[in-house]
């Protein structure tokens, strides 16, 4: 049975290599790109809807693009180097901003400087891939001459006059700023081979849906979900509660126009209900966080301030029927609407009475409390249907999923958002669901089969797999949350501040004990000596001493508060690790204001190298895991070499 499949393998690889000259040529090619070196990773976490931090991260490649020009322009003074740069990140301000300000020749002049030196640096970049990558990530519109200038050298001879033809006939025809456009483009291309996004692109910050638009454009990209992502996710997939945290959150955060201007989902039903169900009511507790937001929806924080109470009522009724649901998923303690008592004013949490800060619940009702009121269930129908339907979300939540995943094992990385659910005395936590008990790989696994469910049924209107969004979010057993209880309610509703703890799971105690690592590692197949770990989800800041690198280089921690609304817990603006063929580079970022200052004074952000871990040897593409799936193409090609030759396969005329 076996050697009828392989013989069924070999006739199909033997049409696409129908002949001897046709595996050889391909399997020589393939020996040549193992030997090339391991291609730039980027490893970005907890964007947070900083769409202007993480676009000029890309484009000055987390400040590698800088470090290139440094070493090979040393005949440009600094001023000239920066300005340089400069027309790589904003090809488009640069141009604009000296054709205004410079004589045409002098701007000619600067032009054909700019243009030489990207040709340069172009070629520097690109000997670490092949012709045809090369040419796979070329504009078209100009992909006959980058070649050119690319592969012809200006130092010979007979060729600098050719060279030089191409470079005035670019200006002849007027097409050298479209070109330094392009070419500026496809450096920051080949800058980053690969971009890891270990969670959270969405809340907080105002333009998630632009850093989705940037991400989707990626040419090699993978996520692995955070858990604001899955709220998002879930919201699309029409999950109650998960729509109803979207919503909460952006008025938290006063970003209610990132939902209406920049995905076009309609508010004015929760608007409406709000304001009169709410009308009486200060909602103290529900201003905005953030009221010097430049992008805020309205000047009057009162009418954001009631949607947000109205929706986070709505948010606590609609957990109910699903923690009634699934009494497994451990969230008992989050059935606190119930326990409300208006008379006395109190509510019970952990099974002690605390003292509310309002007695303004309209819609709360003693007999009934959890159930949605008239106006709250036509207004959760109307959300539902406007998330469900929006395109621009749907094209979003579909590429999370096409691209995404709860984890990832990456060339010797294992890459999850939060942390790995551990019990107290380490050993790894259990979740039973349908009568199975899931824990470490195996949980994960099983919760990713469930969000997918839930995402391709999303129109069914019971369906009980987006049950698992809530459980992620907010779940002692969630590998995205990876705390005991989420304290919402508790920090809206409760003064008394010693309710509104939320305890770490004992993985971030423990995550240095090289026992619990290598246990991890090995449950997800990996070599513990050779893996290293990679979560977000924790803002940490380097430069007041806290560890973000530990146990011995084998874990890295790389949520460094991108977020605005973290600035009061760190002073830096993100990391970036960074992985090429020679080391692991953890690099910090100035926070970012916004790129016009940069760009008036030509100063790029304080980027700083805090550590590196310097390979034993430099990587090349057979140590990689694409490196293995090359060396099993190898095989096989070796493998129908031999059947032609043997004549166990008959040769065919190539097409």
């Amino acid at each position: 049975m076996e050697q009828r499949y392989e013989q069924k393998y070999y006739e199909l690889l033997s049409q696409q290599f129908p002949n001897v000259q046709s595996a050889a040529t391909e399997l020589i090619n393939l020996n040549a790109i193992l030997n090339l070196p391991k291609g730039t990773e980027h490893y970005i976490a907890d964007i947070h809807g900083e769409y202007d931090a993480f676009n000029h991260f890309l484009k000055n490649a987390s400040g590698i693009l800088k470090e290139k020009i440094n070493q090979h322009f040393s005949d440009l003074d600094s001023d000239n180097r920066r300005r340089f740069s400069f027309f790589l990140y904003y090809p488009h301000d640069m141009l604009n901003k000296y054709q205004k300000a410079w004589d045409a020749a002098s701007f000619e002049l600067l032009l054909r400087d700019v243009l030489k030196r990207m040709v340069a640096l172009a070629r520097i970049i690109a000997t670490k891939y092949t012709k045809s990558h090369v040419g796979k990530n070329l504009p078209k519109e100009f992909s006959y001459i980058i070649q050119e200038l690319l592969y012809e050298s200006n130092k010979h001879e007979d060729k600098r006059a050719y060279y030089d033809a191409i470079i005035d006939a670019i200006f002849t025809t007027g097409r050298e700023k479209k070109l330094i456009i392009e070419l500026s483009r496809f450096i920051r291309r080949l800058a980053i081979d690969r971009l890891h996004i270990v969670g959270d692109i969405f809340d907080r910050g105002p333009k998630p849906h632009l850093v989705m638009e940037k991400i989707m454009k990626q040419k090699n990209v993978d996520i692995q979900w955070g858990n604001h992502d899955i709220i998002w996710m879930g919201a699309a997939s029409g999950d109650p509660v998960s729509i109803a945290n979207v919503i909460r959150i952006a008025a938290r955060y006063n970003n209610l126009d990132c939902l209406e201007d920049g995905y076009g989902i309609n508010l004015r039903y929760l608007s409406s209900f709000a304001n009169d169900a709410y009308k009486d009511d200060p909602c103290t507790n529900f201003y905005p966080k953030n009221l010097s937001n430049e992008n805020a929806m309205l000047d009057d924080p009162v009418y954001v301030a009631r949607m947000h109470k109205a929706i986070s009522v709505i948010q606590f009724k609609l957990e109910q029927a699903v923690i009634d649901a699934n009494p497994g998923f451990g969230l008992e303690n989050r059935a606190i609407l119930k326990t409300i008592d208006k008379e006395n004013n109190t509510v019970v949490v952990d099974g002690k009475s605390f003292e509310l800060n309002t007695a303004h619940f309209p819609t709360v009702y003693p007999n009934d409390p959890t159930a949605l009121s008239h106006g709250e269930e036509k207004v959760i129908k109307h959300l539902r249907q406007m998330f469900l339907h929006n395109e621009m979300l749907q094209d979003h939540i579909r590429f999370m999923f096409r691209k995404g995943s709860m984890y990832l094992k990456a060339n010797d990385t294992l890459l999850f958002h939060a942390g790995f659910p551990i019990n107290e005395d380490g050993t790894f936590l259990e979740q039973s669901i349908d009568g199975v008990t899931y824990m470490g790989k195996g949980l994960f696994d099983m919760f990713e089969s469930k969000l997918r469910n839930a995402y391709l049924n999303r129109y069914e209107p019971n369906n009980p797999e987006r049950d698992f969004f809530m459980i992620l979010w907010q779940g002692p057993s969630s590998p995205l949350f990876a705390k005991d209880s989420m304290r919402t309610f508790e920090r809206y509703f409760i003064d008394d501040k010693s309710i509104h703890k939320e305890h770490m799971n004992p993985y971030f105690n423990r995550r240095e004990d090289h026992d619990l690592l290598d246990r991890i590692f090995q449950a997800f197949g990996m070599d513990p000596a050779r893996g290293k770990i990679i979560n977000g989800h924790v803002p940490l800041d380097v430069t007041k001493g806290e560890d973000v690198v530990l146990a011995d280089k084998r874990m890295y921690l790389i949520d460094g508060g991108m977020s605005k609304q973290y600035a009061s817990k760190t002073d830096i603006g993100g990391y970036t690790l960074i992985s090429d063929s020679y080391a692991y580079f953890l690099v910090s970022h100035q926070r970012f204001d916004g790129y016009e200052s940069l760009i008036a004074q030509e100063k790029d952000i304080i980027s700083v190298t805090h550590s590196e871990d310097i390979n034993h040897r430099r990587t090349y593409i057979y140590d990689t895991d694409n490196g293995v799936k090359l060396k099993g193409r190898v095989a096989d090609l070796s493998r129908l070499i031999e059947l032609y030759k043997s004549g166990a396969l008959k040769e065919k005329p190539s097409a």
